[in-house]
């Protein structure tokens, strides 16, 4: 599916996320799907929990044991393929990388987009995090339905409709 409409299919979404019961605690998810020379996941990584090996054009891996959820590797992906991710009683909460305008503001309700982009549900901002060091990549944790967890990929403002 990837091939011919550029979106990956359910099946090999649920190949990039560990265990629901590991997702108590935030873990990158990382929605690589193609070789393409690129490392910066791997080395931005303190806690050598994304591993690419000697040649740049593997998909990197996630040794999920050794996430922490820190989120470095949010930010330093240039194709904005992780976020974080992890669940709250009946809720999934999410660390994206947001690089439009307007920037999310805490409080508010956004729509919840799927990988097709359309609209699945709401998102409630919970932080937005400007790292200097990221220049305009913000890191925004956002939470949404549980059952939306496997179909979540980003937001996109209500404020314009």
């Amino acid at each position: 599916m990837l091939d011919k409409t550029g979106i990956a299919s359910a099946e090999q979404v649920l190949t990039r996320f560990p265990k629901k019961d590991l997702l108590a605690k935030a873990k990158a998810i990382i929605e690589c799907y193609q070789d393409i020379p690129c490392n910066p996941c791997q080395t931005s990584c303190p806690f050598n929990a994304i591993y690419i090996g000697d040649d740049i054009n593997q998909q990197p891996k996630l040794l999920v044991e050794k996430c922490t959820g820190c989120g470095i590797c949010v930010t330093s992906c240039p194709g904005l393929a992780i976020m974080l991710a992890k669940t709250e009683r009946e809720k999934a909460v999410f660390k994206i990388p947001y690089e439009f305008l307007p920037a999310p503001k805490v409080g508010e309700n956004w729509h919840a987009i799927n990988r097709s982009g359309e609209i699945i549900g709401e998102a409630l901002i919970e932080m937005v995090q400007s790292i200097p060091r990221q220049d305009k990549t913000l890191l925004v944790t956002v939470s949404t339905k549980i059952e939306h967890l496997y179909d979540f990929i980003t937001i996109r403002s209500q404020a314009h409709e």
